[in-house]
């Protein structure tokens, strides 16, 4: 695939051409059926559903769907795996599948149980289930520990949260431990709370938005409606991203057919930055500088709103642009027009996604854009602020049920009262920690609500190797996925098939990414029971809970009405007040205390609480340190891994990525002069190596990626690197990974 067959566009034609697709195939009546029921989307958190419709978002605007819904749809409805299936192939056959191959096996249908010494799953009861749980739990507390993802619902999360403390277990690591956890610890720290401050109505009053480390093209459809929409109004979009991706330049959305058509999209991007992988901070304090220097600070809103601004100030100041400019890898002029481009807009919101927060600093990172919020008086007020963008549909509603290591002290206070017992909350395994934890044989029993704890993991073989040291893992799942033939416990692997969202027997609820919780209708499944044995989440999670702890401390078995489980929550998760009546009135809300439409925060004091983010020593290792053979062409890069466009996080839909030019999973994208500089090609098979691992036979791309840089997909690019994790959030930095690319 060369670069006259890539798309001018994002979005656009071959958008297009999948729905039509979809629509005319044998399951095309059955998709566009889900696709209106009132559920949310499967996919990311800026999706649509819930009562106001299957199409319409939560601003009741309608016509919000995109592809990736079409995408994670379709796969719900694939058939079941065809009878004979588990007897036919082994495990060592299983684990030669790709992530793609291993969704398009079909649904579950049925639990399955690998035994030690055994080469094939079987089919087991859902009584031989509980028994095996029930043995299981009986650990001690700190033994046991929950991996969870964002396709759950709310109730089902906090059945697991409410399970698992009930157990004396604070081990509640989460898919977003791996990705977003920075910003929900960056942005305690500034404002007491950890999401969005912008709601989907506030954005609309925006007259500039800055896009940094986030390809929303592919991840957030959603979102470029709303960046053509500002646009439109004449105001700036300023991308901040190493890559230069083609749907931040120009974007054909759907829902706007006349620019589609006629002008072949929307232009997106006002400024485009492309700074060295990691120096985000840097960047910002240099925003902050030229904001200073211009004299475009807000003083007065400095000293009436925040606390610690002195300091900031005074760093900024004192950062030579040399350091600043050498760090980043930007010009201070660059740095200068975007910073004065910001310092002048109105209402400018700060939007971000994990190339900011999978870095070594990545708090100092978030921390870093809302001191430059703050700087310039873009908090607490309509149209401005911080927005974290999420990934998973529910990822945010989960860490609210109180699935995390980091409890709120109120939640803590209400659970405990709930529980009728103090909990431990002064230690425990975030999802990093938990691999570490497994592989020094410290936990016995693993629960997995959802997710690939396996594939989502940098270092493969770490992880291939932590997870056989539990004695009992538990998959909860619809589909099969690389973790369940390659994550598999010391003595009992289980995978156990449930109703996905539009498919559960009774009412559930979401959260987007700008605090806005949806209820879901019931569904029925395209599964019969003749030829399923499907349960819902909540009524295994009941049960499993029932079966360790009976009627104590709760009654277990009456929490199978998810109804009973809202006016749980609604009594002990803050800002979840109306969720007890949501059945009654059918309304759809934001939660409480978290969009700051005026300048008084969640803190103690009322005011944004601010502190120096210190510019990072960024370096690289030399060709040496990788132990590759001598007197071969070798290049050492900065690798950033990712998704490519036909992708929801571990699961890939399809191969190629039309919209980079990557026509398979296996390649790198390169700047075509460091290509040239190696003394490489295009299209060359070459190896790629880093600190734990090495991949042959990779494909050279030439792409618009900056010179330093190179790009790979996740999860095949986590078997190069071991975890270089952030101490303040315990995220990985899976954008800056040293690799050497050699030609033996």
């Amino acid at each position: 695939m060369n670069s006259q067959q890539k798309p001018q566009s994002g979005g656009g034609l071959p958008l297009v051409q999948y729905w039509a697709e979809q629509t005319l195939s044998p399951q095309g009546l059955k998709l566009w059926q889900t696709l209106n029921h009132k559920s949310t989307c499967l996919s990311c958190a800026w999706g649509t559903g819930g009562q106001k419709g299957g199409f319409v978002n939560e601003a009741g605007e309608y016509l919000q769907r995109c592809a990736k819904s079409v995408e994670a749809i379709a796969a719900e409805l694939q058939p079941p795996i065809k009878q004979g299936f588990w007897q036919q192939y082994s495990v060592a056959e299983l684990q030669k599948l790709s992530s793609l191959e291993c969704d398009r096996l079909g649904r579950l249908s049925y639990p399955l149980l690998l035994e030690a010494g055994q080469t094939h799953y079987r089919r087991i009861s859902w009584e031989d289930v509980y028994n095996i749980s029930d043995r299981a739990f009986r650990k001690e507390g700190d033994r046991l520990a929950s991996y969870s993802s964002g396709r759950s619902s709310n109730e089902a999360a906090y059945l697991l949260q409410l399970f698992m403390r009930a157990s004396g277990s604070n081990n509640l690591a989460d898919c977003s431990d791996l990705c977003h956890a920075a910003s929900g610890v960056g942005l305690k720290q500034v404002f007491g709370s950890g999401t969005s401050m912008v709601s989907l109505e506030s954005l609309k009053h925006s007259d500039c938005v800055v896009l940094i480390g986030s390809n929303a093209p592919a991840n957030h459809p959603r979102l470029m409606n709303e960046l053509i929409k500002l646009r439109d109004r004449g105001g700036k979009v300023i991308i901040i991203n190493p890559q230069l991706e083609i749907g931040l330049l120009k974007f054909a959305s759907p829902a706007f057919p006349i620019k589609s058509l006629l002008k072949g999209g929307s232009d997106i991007s006002t400024l485009y930055l492309q700074p060295i992988p990691g120096s985000d901070t840097a960047l910002f304090v240099g925003l902050q500088k030229t904001a200073i220097e211009q004299n475009l600070m807000q003083l007065d809103y400095l000293q009436s709103y925040t606390e610690g601004w002195e300091d900031v100030v005074n760093y900024a100041t004192e950062q030579s642009w040399e350091i600043i400019t050498q760090t980043c890898g930007l010009s201070r002029e660059e740095i200068e027009e975007v910073g004065y481009a910001i310092a002048t807009s109105k209402r400018v919101v700060f939007a971000w996604a994990m190339g900011i927060t999978q870095q070594a600093n990545g708090v100092d990172n978030v921390r870093s854009i809302a001191n430059t919020a703050l700087l310039t008086g873009n908090a607490g007020k309509p149209g401005a602020g911080t927005m974290p963008i999420r990934g998973h549909s529910n990822v945010q509603g989960v860490g609210s049920m109180g699935v995390t290591v980091r409890l709120k002290a109120e939640i803590k206070q209400a659970l405990s009262q709930l529980l009728g017992r103090d909990l431990q909350t002064d230690r425990g395994y975030h999802a990093r920690d938990l691999i570490d934890a497994a592989d020094d044989g410290k936990i016995d029993t693993l629960l997995c609500l959802g997710g690939n704890i396996y594939a989502a993991n940098p270092d493969l073989n770490q992880a291939k190797s932590a997870l056989s040291k539990i004695e009992t893992i538990f998959y909860i799942a619809t589909k099969p996925n690389l973790g369940h033939f390659h994550g598999l416990a010391q003595q009992n692997t289980l995978i156990l098939p449930v109703f996905n969202r539009f498919e559960n027997p009774h009412k559930t609820t979401t959260e987007s990414g700008n605090n806005f919780v949806r209820l879901n209708d019931e569904g029925k499944s395209h599964l019969t029971p003749q030829n399923s044995q499907l349960v819902s989440e909540v009524e295994l999670l009941t049960e499993i809970a029932h079966r360790r702890h009976g009627e104590t401390p709760i009654q277990w078995r009456k929490l199978q009405d998810t109804k009973y489980i809202r006016e749980l929550i609604a009594k002990t998760i803050p800002g979840y007040k109306k969720i007890g009546k949501i059945d009654d009135t059918q309304e759809e809300f934001t939660i409480s205390g978290r969009i700051f439409t005026e300048p008084k925060f969640a803190t103690d004091s009322g005011k944004a609480k601010m502190n120096i983010t210190p510019i990072p020593n960024l370096s690289l290792p030399d060709r040496t340190s990788f132990n590759i053979p001598e007197n071969c062409r070798s290049l050492v890069l900065i690798l950033g891994s990712g998704r490519s466009y036909t992708q929801h996080n571990t699961v890939v839909y399809r191969t190629a990525d039309k919209f980079r030019g990557m026509p398979h999973r296996y390649c790198i994208l390169m700047n075509a002069g460091d290509v040239k500089e190696a003394g490489f090609q295009e299209n060359e098979k070459v190896n790629v190596k880093g600190d734990a691992g090495e991949l042959q036979d990779v494909e050279i791309i030439c792409g618009s990626i900056r010179e330093g840089v190179a790009f790979m997909f996740y999860p095949e690019a986590n078997i190069l690197f071991s975890a270089n994790v952030d101490r303040q959030s315990g995220t990985p930095a899976y954008k800056r990974v040293p690799i050497c690319i050699y030609k033996p």
